[in-house]
């Protein structure tokens, strides 16, 4: 007798049963076919997940991972100015804080970080990853192994040793200004020898005052004070030509004299106006006449106000052309070639017309007034003053 089977209020039968499995009638048999394809896409996702995981851990070990996670001990490594990437990257591998060169070298130009590796002196470790390490290489917070300087026109030894420092080339301006002071360190410079030999050295407020050239210079941030004044010197050298000399020679004039009224007029004027302030200068000299330049006291007494009463130009110094007839001392301040030139070569008209007097009208404006007799300056003075008054009174300097 055939076995039967019940199900859903009724029995089945053997070959109904076996129909119902040969077609699918089983509830459960859809499911199936539905889940079976999603489950073996899922495994297959997973193991392939898997697989590229342990495939970039690997890659990741090999090429990009730190050298050694555990060493934290500071490497110090040197990026020269115009080193290629690809001299870093070999750079980077022999000194063991990357595992491969030609990855890293990929790796950064991929990233478009090839061109943006700055300069300078680092401090890395073989604890840092290769992108950390090529983040630290692009940010530039290594200290840069040169540097770029600039002296202004008309700054004196003070100004530019105070910038070096400011610039942190320099840790204090101490040693900058001693060595300036004497200037006995420099006499292999012909014009430094010159200078010293005239034995009015210790009468300066600095020695080397007015031939620290002003110019923009290259320099290793690891210069020493020395170093740097001696780069400043051989440009004034450099720059102060064999005819400049023969002019100066025809004027009856030394280079330190040259320099001492350049200094004046780079003080006194814009450049514009730098050969007619000269031309006032020479005129006054050829008089005898004291050169009454309020800039000169100004230096000996450090004011820095624009009108100066009778009592600041009373000060008592060999740099107060009020009180001394012909040029002060010595330079009060780092000279331009341009103020040089015009020391050398006033303007001839007004050497012609005999101009004596000049004075500054707008002190926000720099522009002068020049005059031939005492009578028109002392109208200038007078129309001007005021301004000078207020400009004083605007800074704080009555």
């Amino acid at each position: 007798m055939a076995k039967k089977k019940k199900r859903a209020g009724r029995v089945l039968d053997e070959h109904e049963l076996h129909e119902r499995r040969r077609y699918g009638f089983f509830w459960y048999d859809w499911l199936w076919r539905v889940l079976r394809p999603i489950l073996v896409f899922l495994a297959s996702f997973v193991i392939v997940c898997g697989l590229v995981y342990t495939g970039y851990r690997k890659v990741d070990e090999m090429f990009f991972a730190p050298v050694d996670a555990q060493d934290t001990s500071v490497t110090s490594f040197a990026v020269a100015s115009g080193s290629s990437l690809s001299t870093v990257s070999k750079n980077l591998e022999e000194a063991g804080l990357i595992h491969n060169h030609s990855v890293f070298k990929y790796m950064a130009d991929f990233m478009g970080m090839g061109q943006k590796i700055q300069s300078g002196d680092y401090e890395l470790s073989r604890s840092m990853s290769a992108t950390e390490i090529l983040d630290q290489l692009i940010s530039g917070d290594g200290k840069p192994l040169t540097a770029r300087i600039t002296i202004i026109p008309g700054w004196t030894i003070e100004d530019i040793a105070q910038y070096l420092v400011d610039q942190k080339i320099l840790s204090t301006a101490d040693e900058f200004l001693a060595l300036c002071k004497t200037g006995e360190s420099y006499s292999g410079y012909y014009f430094i020898e010159e200078m010293l030999d005239k034995g009015d050295a210790d009468s300066r407020k600095y020695a080397l005052e007015g031939y620290l050239s002003p110019n923009t210079y290259e320099i290793y941030t690891s210069s020493s004070a020395d170093t740097i004044i001696k780069r400043l010197l051989s440009q004034t050298e450099a720059a102060y030509l064999i005819g400049y000399d023969e002019r100066a020679q025809e004027l009856g004039m030394t280079m330190d004299e040259v320099f001492t009224l350049a200094s004046m007029i780079e003080k006194e004027a814009k450049t514009a106006d730098f050969a007619k302030v000269s031309a006032v200068f020479h005129n006054r000299l050829k008089l005898d006449m004291t050169l009454g330049s309020d800039v000169t006291v100004k230096y000996a007494s450090g004011s820095q106000k624009m009108y100066l009463t009778n009592s600041d130009l009373a000060v008592e110094s060999p740099y107060n052309t009020y009180r001394n007839k012909g040029l002060p001392v010595g330079p009060i301040c780092n000279p331009s070639m341009d103020a040089v030139v015009a020391a050398l070569y006033p303007d001839e008209q007004y050497i012609a017309q005999k101009y004596l007097y000049f004075c500054s009208t707008d002190p926000n404006s720099g522009e002068l007034h020049f005059s031939r007799t005492q009578e028109e300056h002392d109208a200038a003075v007078a129309m001007y003053r005021p301004l000078w008054e207020e400009y004083d009174k605007s800074r704080g300097l009555n």
